[in-house]
């Protein structure tokens, strides 16, 4: 009896052994990869952006991928938490000399593809035809991490002689949602003498027909620079990195995921047309431009 009680006993343990281990398995198995997507226009439309996109790539890969919708200013505080980053290439140059994180695409989207660069706008009819005439005027420019609706003007105004601090009248920065609309809007209705803007964007209002291309005096245009990218934290192992770059870079404009009962194409949603590889040299200009204008990661004061 006694004999037969251990047996018991023993192939009791075994079997809660088995069941744990593969408790853990499973539980390992559903490991949930956080992917930070930076806002650019709203929390609501970045997330109606790319969490279809991010579903994708949970289809594609195998895994459970959850979209992040964090707000440019705070997206360094919340990097522990990301697993993956989807930011604009200046935050992709902070968070590289900060904290390690590693290019693996850059987006595709208007006439530069994976380029991006910004404008000087002016109303057609204020008569600002040129740099110089903006001494003494008034500027509205986009988020002040956005590197092509604040750091590439800045860069041209000093290059050009001009202190947004001491020759401006005055220039301020929008709140709220919808940013760079706000620029567009604020030069077409006269309450600011010029605005500073991405191409993108002024492409897309354009092609929308919410704005007349023909209303406007382009000033001036910064330099082509990357344009918005996905990039990887250390805490994710080099082969998994590998294979979601090969996703990204592979993606196709047929491409679909279903979500919420609904089949979409993922790229059309996300508004992109696509993916291109870079490398991490290609964001040299953007270091370089960072330094000429004193801002993060390389100000000095």
């Amino acid at each position: 009896m006694a004999t037969d009680n251990f047996r018991i006993c023993v192939s009791l343990l075994v079997l809660f052994l088995v069941v744990s281990c593969t408790q853990t398995a499973t539980k390992d198995d559903k490991k949930t990869y956080k992917i930070g997507y930076m806002i650019c226009n709203s929390e609501q439309e970045t997330l109606h952006r790319f969490r279809p996109f991010t579903a994708y790539l949970s289809r594609k890969l195998g895994v459970q991928f959850e979209a992040m919708a964090i707000d440019t200013s705070d997206f360094t505080k919340h990097l522990d938490e990301m697993d993956f980053t989807h930011t604009n290439s200046l935050l992709y140059v902070i968070m590289n000399r900060n904290n390690g994180v590693d290019i693996l695409a850059a987006e595709k989207s208007g006439s530069l593809g994976a380029r991006a660069k910004g404008l000087i706008i002016a109303s057609a009819k204020s008569g600002i035809r040129s740099i110089q005439d903006l001494k003494g005027k008034t500027m509205i420019f986009g988020p002040s991490l956005g590197p092509t609706s604040y750091m590439a003007q800045l860069d041209i105004l000093l290059k050009n002689g001009i202190d947004p601090e001491n020759d401006l009248a005055f220039y301020s920065i929008p709140s709220g949602s919808f940013k760079h609309e706000k620029v567009i809007y604020g030069v077409l209705f006269g309450k600011f003498d010029a605005g500073a803007v991405p191409l993108l964007d002024f492409e897309r209002m354009s092609s929308d027909g919410r704005i007349d291309p023909n209303d406007f005096t382009v000033l001036a245009e910064g330099e082509p620079i990357p344009y918005c990218n996905f990039a990887v934290t250390q805490k994710i192992p080099e082969d998994f990195a590998k294979r979601f770059k090969e996703v990204l870079l592979d993606v196709k404009e047929d491409d679909t995921v279903e979500l919420d009962g609904e089949v979409i194409k993922v790229l059309e949603r996300a508004n992109i047309d696509g993916y291109e590889d870079v490398k991490d040299g290609d964001f040299d200009g953007i270091r370089e431009m960072a330094k000429r204008t004193n801002m993060p990661p390389y100000q000095r004061y």
